[in-house]
């Protein structure tokens, strides 16, 4: 079979002002970024069409390093549901440099369920991430200056809390000092980077209703604590016009279209294991407002996105989703079953009925939160059909729709089946209103708690003194009322990514709590996970290259 890239190229794309026309949005609203791309103005929302629209969640089993498919599930879904005669949209988030340069390669779907054109979506796009990063770190550069400029006055700040950001995986930029040399180099202070989609500005773009909400959340933004434990922000330096400034144009959701010419949003990057992993909730009511079916996805497995989605970007929002679908792998089933990752690609049944439990204890979280749930079993070419047959049997005896996910290979003609089943799910059984996990009301702990316990199956929670400290001080700030977004591995249910499977009964340990002020949330950071990765020993930056003209190495 042709390579992502590949297959991307022998698509002949359509105009993106068709592509906005096939759906109903105004030629001469959209902002071109090329033939290929627009920007859609926010104001296009309709919140009376938002409540008729049918929103679908794509979520997974615990990750695996090779990851189990959303994103091509997701389009694949879109794909299938215009196949059947329905209006469908996908919405997504962009991929960070980050991972395509260290890991993986792209993140735009696979094979023939891919959004185009995937090189610039990979890549720099419509420089969404990088108005990010330059709103970020203009806020440490005026931050720095308004320090220098007024110590002679005796203003300095006892806690700096403010980093700054990069979208490349450094971990030489995860601890530095800055304002070595002269005097006029400003003050000496240690400092650090995390990438870009853990920005505080990345959150609040993706969580803001417009340009309003955003300079206002972008004023709320805790720099640090003064000398007398008072809260300084953005707002005290007079400058959230000037970052405002610099997401003018990032604020507005980004359409692109699918492998099949249809339209699809792809708006905002935080990661879901050390931010709440959404697109942003602009992006997914632009899609709302066009489409009568709109497939979104949270990242990582659902004990990380799609409890963030639902307790974060649904309780702010009032998003409610009709249904949500949860994407499964025999080769990640086998590893979550006790199979060496160097045999997981090898026929096991037993080791995919072990692996059964981590899918059994994701199905009845999501059951938790009121929602009905598909399994839709994202097939590779190694599968075998005794494999297939032993996951639908069991979905059958859960009580859960199952359908098998071919979009990588045959693109919409893949996923009918799967479209069929969500449109007859939505209409004899949707989702009831949420059911959070906790309540706004709730203190931190209290929060933190049910999520540890509730979700991830944790029996003690503890708290370093850091951490204890920084929970005192959101009740001394009025704030405990916002909700928690745990940042924990990806790749277990507990803080350990070693342990795989369905973990039960082990210690939660939270490291340090992190003030998202504008963004309005409380970031738990659980055990040794960090919010600046690293590059592995062989990136993917080795096969990235420029071949007669061609980008090669995305996939």
């Amino acid at each position: 079979m042709k390579s992502d890239i590949e297959i991307a190229r022998s698509i002949e794309l359509k105009r993106i002002e068709r592509v906005a026309e096939s759906v109903g949005i105004p030629q001469d609203e959209i902002e071109n970024y090329g033939h290929y791309i627009a920007k859609v103005p926010e104001h296009l929302i309709d919140e009376e069409r938002v409540k008729r629209s049918n929103l679908i969640l794509v979520t997974a089993i615990t990750s695996t390093k090779a990851g189990i498919g959303k994103t091509t599930v997701s389009i694949g879904l879109a794909l299938g549901l215009n196949k059947i005669g329905k209006k469908a949209i996908v919405a997504l988030r962009e991929p960070s440099l980050g991972p395509c340069f260290g890991m993986k390669g792209g993140a735009a779907g696979g094979g023939y369920a891919q959004v185009l054109p995937m090189e610039k979506i990979n890549l720099h796009f419509t420089g969404d991430f990088h108005a990010i990063t330059s709103a970020h770190n203009m806020i440490s550069a005026l931050l720095d200056n308004y320090l220098y400029q007024n110590q002679t006055k005796g203003f300095g700040l006892k806690e700096i809390l403010w980093r700054r950001v990069l979208d490349v995986n450094d971990r030489s930029l995860r601890s530095i000092v800055v304002g070595l040399g002269p005097k006029t180099n400003g003050i000496t202070q240690e400092s650090g980077f995390d990438i870009t989609p853990a920005s505080e500005i990345m959150a609040i773009l993706c969580l803001a209703k417009d340009v309003s909400d955003l300079r206002r959340r972008v004023e709320n933004i805790l720099l640090g604590f003064t000398y007398d434990d008072r809260p300084f922000t953005v707002k005290d330096m007079g400058v959230a016009g000037a970052v405002t400034a610099l997401l003018k144009d990032a604020i507005h959701p980004n359409l692109v279209q699918t492998t099949e010419g249809t339209a699809a949003f792809v708006h905002g990057g935080p990661f879901a294991n050390i931010a709440h992993g959404c697109n942003s909730v602009l992006a997914t009511k632009m899609a709302m407002t066009f489409g009568d079916y709109v497939i979104t996805e949270a990242g990582f497995g659902a004990d990380l996105g799609a409890e963030k989605f639902y307790n974060i970007k649904c309780r702010k929002s009032g998003l409610q989703p009709k249904l949500t679908v949860i994407v499964a792998t025999a080769q990640g089933l086998k590893m979550h079953g006790g199979v060496s990752l160097d045999r997981i690609k090898e026929p096991n049944v037993e080791g995919l009925r072990e692996g059964l439990r981590n899918l059994d204890k994701h199905v009845r979280n999501l059951k938790a939160f009121g929602q009905t749930v598909i399994v839709a079993f994202n097939r590779f070419a190694s599968d075998t059909d005794e494999e297939m047959a032993l996951l639908r049997e069991h979905c059958e005896r859960l009580g859960v729709g199952f359908t098998v996910n071919e979009a990588f290979a045959k693109g919409g003609e893949g996923a009918v089946d799967m479209a069929r089943l969500v449109v007859d799910t939505i209409e004899r059984q949707p989702s009831a209103p949420l059911s959070y996990t906790y309540k706004d009301s709730d203190s931190v702990e209290e929060k933190i708690e049910k999520i540890a316990s509730g979700v991830y199956g944790a029996s003690v929670i503890t708290y370093s003194s850091v951490a204890r400290n920084r929970i005192r001080t959101i009740e001394r700030m009025g704030i405990a009322h916002y909700p928690v977004c745990i940042a924990k591995t990806q790749y277990s249910f507990s803080a350990d990514p070693k342990i795989y499977g369905a973990v039960n009964n082990f210690e939660f340990h939270i490291k340090d709590i992190v003030i998202n002020n504008g963004a309005e949330m409380i970031v738990a950071i659980a055990g040794e996970i960090l919010r600046m990765p690293g590059l592995p020993k062989e990136p993917q930056a080795l096969h990235i290259d420029i071949v007669d003209g061609e980008i090669e190495g995305l996939s």
